[in-house]
């Protein structure tokens, strides 16, 4: 279920995915949400490209710390891959 960041209070959030479309950003959604998963989403800027690097805007998923495991599975099982630190 989204969650605005300040319901999280002061813990240190991790994040597990970022959304390049809007269309994936979408479904991601609707996958954690159906999961039960509490998360926050915000948009951000990352550098995309590997010829001509340019900075990109997409959302940022973020979970707590302890639904940090089965919300990546969850990912990865819908084939996506997670954010990787």
């Amino acid at each position: 279920m989204r969650r605005e960041a300040s319901y999280f209070g002061d813990q240190e959030l991790e994040l597990i995915y970022i959304a390049r479309r809007l269309k994936d950003a979408l479904k991601v959604e609707t996958l954690l949400t159906d999961s039960g998963v509490e998360y926050a989403v915000e948009t951000d800027t990352y550098h995309g490209g590997i010829i001509f690097r340019s900075e990109r805007v997409g959302a940022f998923f973020y979970v707590a710390p302890e639904a940090s495991m089965g919300a990546r599975q969850l990912l990865e099982n819908s084939g996506r891959r997670p954010w990787a630190p």
